[in-house]
């Protein structure tokens, strides 16, 4: 058997871990010649010991970071018992001097910046302008403050509102509402003008002026005629007003529906109502409106108007329930009796006279002395009589 070190690596594996053996070894001094080393100061600066040069490869941990320690806190100091209390410092304290009025000083005063006063008027929100309607309302024709707008549910309430709680007629006295009604501008407007160009003077003809205007209703956010579901009335929307009773200066009450009062006074008041708003409702409209007016400036197509109101007369007077009381110049009722007992017997006596005066019935005459022995006198008398036929019926 022929054996040499030339021949083994041909019979034998391990020849090739020898060469790679020797190739990693060879590989680990390069490294270690080629890597600079890392200076002493660095490592001590940074906290951690020198890393070798198989500290990267081996995966060495670093040593951790020591902590910082907790500093505490000082807290404040007790109040010593000799210390003033806190009401005996605030009372030894002086009082500020107050500032004197620098227009009595004679001294001027600082100047403020030029931007500060106009920045003020730009933050506040400027009033709305009022209306034409606000504008020609003044307080010589009707005392009617305005109130913020009224937004609610449904479209009720209505913008340039006003509470018109007084007319002022042309002589300076005022009728008041009662209560005051809350209602648009136009609808309070034309209010006034009514009662200072109608009733006024139909009041002066009745002697008197007027002193209060009784309101039955005006702003209510509700249905017509209060029914549930109903479209919106002009209630609703602050344009409309119900009246029941003009009350004058004497004392006097004219009630709209009242059927006492005269029936000229209440078509007057009529032609006036119809003649300036769109819509009057009273007795004989509907039963809502039986005991008061309606008024509103509902808008319509054409200029379409409602007025219906009619003027009923009085009434007529009810008989008494107990009769009337027997009059002076009646006779006795013993009389009375008496003289109709002698009524009666009057009536019978009359009507005996005329039994009398009838012509008396005829006499059977006498059976003839030929006439047979059978027959009877009363059939010989009688004419014989027909006898009926008897029809059958089933």
């Amino acid at each position: 058997m022929n054996f040499s070190a030339e021949k083994a690596s041909r019979k034998w594996p391990c020849g090739g871990f020898r060469r790679a053996a020797a190739a990693m070894v060879t590989f680990a001094v390069l490294l270690m010649l080629c890597v600079p080393p890392i200076p002493a100061a660095a490592a001590t600066r940074a906290g951690a010991w020198p890393p070798g040069p198989w500290s990267g490869l081996f995966g060495e941990s670093r040593p951790k970071k020591p902590r910082r320690a907790v500093l505490a806190v000082p807290l404040p100091k007790p109040r010593p018992a000799e210390a003033p209390g806190a009401e005996s410092s605030a009372a030894s304290k002086p009082e500020p001097k107050p500032e004197p009025n620098r227009a009595e000083s004679g001294r001027p005063e600082p100047e403020k910046p030029a931007g500060t006063d106009k920045a003020a008027e730009q933050a506040a929100p400027a009033p709305p302008p009022l209306s034409a309607c606000r504008l020609a309302l003044t307080e010589e024709i009707a005392i009617a403050p305005s109130i913020p707008d009224i937004k609610g549910a449904g479209g009720c309430g209505g913008e340039d509102l006003v509470r018109l709680e007084a007319v002022v007629l042309p002589d300076k006295r005022r009728v008041s509402v009662k209560p005051a009604a809350i209602l648009r501008c136009a609808m309070a407007s034309a209010i006034a003008d009514w009662i200072r160009t109608d009733m006024a003077p139909l009041a002066a003809r009745l002697g008197s002026s007027i002193s209060d205007l009784d309101n039955f209703d005006s702003f209510e956010c509700r249905g017509r005629n209060r029914v549930a579901g109903a479209r919106l009335s002009e209630h609703g929307r602050a344009n409309a007003l119900d009246i029941r009773a003009i009350k004058l200066a004497n004392g006097r009450s004219i009630s709209l529906t009242d059927r006492t009062v005269p029936r000229e006074t209440r078509e007057s008041v009529l032609h006036s109502m119809c003649a300036r708003f769109p819509t009057v409702l009273g007795p004989g409209s509907d039963w809502y409106h039986e005991d008061h007016i309606h008024l509103d400036l509902m808008e319509r197509r054409n200029n379409y108007k409602i007025c219906q109101w009619n003027v009923w007369d009085p009434l007529p007077q009810t008989a008494p329930l107990l009769p009337a009381e027997r009059p002076e110049e009646a006779p006795p009722r013993e009389v009375a009796a008496k003289s109709e007992q002698g009524k009666s017997e009057q009536g019978k006596s009359e009507q005996t006279k005329s039994g009398q005066g009838k012509p008396e019935a005829a006499k059977p005459a006498k059976p003839e002395a030929g006439a047979a022995k059978g027959t009877r006198p009363e059939a010989a008398a009688t004419p014989p009589t027909k006898k009926r036929r008897q029809d059958r019926r089933f």
